[in-house]
């Protein structure tokens, strides 16, 4: 039996053309029978270090008997020479989050996968409160199980008040172990209570991992680095994923 949360991610391959460029993770959100895969922004495009890939690769399980059965399935990140993903702003600036639509005629009538829904965010009355344990789905330095193409999960703790803007930002902070390859991947809490009978995937999806966070007057020889992470508010793809 395949866990429900490790069918939510998929590995992602970038490409400028046939050249790959880099490993990141993913996960797939569906909203009114529309499928979007989310993963970070500076995925799909980072201007600060001149990584334009043109298109992506995800693996994609497609036999429910034989998980390791997958495919690779190809997503040009342009159509007529504008950007297919949808991405966000506020008034602190560029959100470093994603969604491309997936056209689900495309994809393999037997693929095998989960998606997070709105219901699987969190509500205004849901308490997510300092410590409280998260898992960060995803594929570390392109890390995976390779016979079954299937991602790896790292310990996390909420490492700032969830619900505020960490420094007027639009995330909050997790402690945990992550390495490059993890960004996009999502982060969740396990769901209690009347939210624990979300069908077969009882995760609420708090946030999308984005990167590890550092201060610039750390000592490189004595200092060790922080361990912090930043996580983007998963609401945002309330804005990303409207019609």
């Amino acid at each position: 039996m395949i866990e429900s949360i490790l069918l939510t991610a998929a590995r992602i391959l970038t490409f400028n053309q046939q050249k790959a460029l880099t490993n990141a993770s993913s996960f797939f959100f569906e909203r009114d029978q529309r499928l979007f895969l989310v993963t970070s922004r500076h995925v799909l495009i980072d201007e600060a270090s001149g990584h334009f890939p043109d298109r992506i690769e995800i693996e994609l399980h497609i036999n429910p008997r034989n998980i390791a059965e997958s495919t690779g399935f190809s997503i040009p990140l342009y159509r007529d020479g504008r950007a297919a993903w949808r991405q966000g702003m506020d008034k602190a600036g560029e959100i470093d989050v994603a969604a491309i639509e997936i056209d689900r005629a495309a994809l393999p009538a037997t693929t095998v996968y989960r998606a997070f829904t709105p219901r699987h965010l969190p509500k205004k009355v849901d308490r997510v409160e300092v410590g409280t344990p998260l898992l960060v789905v995803g594929f570390p330095l392109g890390f995976h199980d390779t016979l079954h193409h299937m991602p790896v999960v790292r310990q996390a703790i909420v490492a700032s008040s969830y619900g505020l803007r960490f420094q007027g930002v639009g995330y909050f902070l997790t402690d945990a172990r992550t390495h490059r390859g993890t960004s996009g991947a999502p982060v969740v809490m396990r769901a209690v209570g009347a939210d624990s009978t979300q069908g077969d995937l009882p995760w609420m999806l708090l946030g999308i991992h984005s990167a590890r966070l550092d201060i610039g007057t750390r000592d490189l020889k004595l200092d060790e680095a922080l361990g912090l992470n930043c996580a983007w508010y998963a609401d945002i793809l309330l804005t990303l994923t409207e019609r």
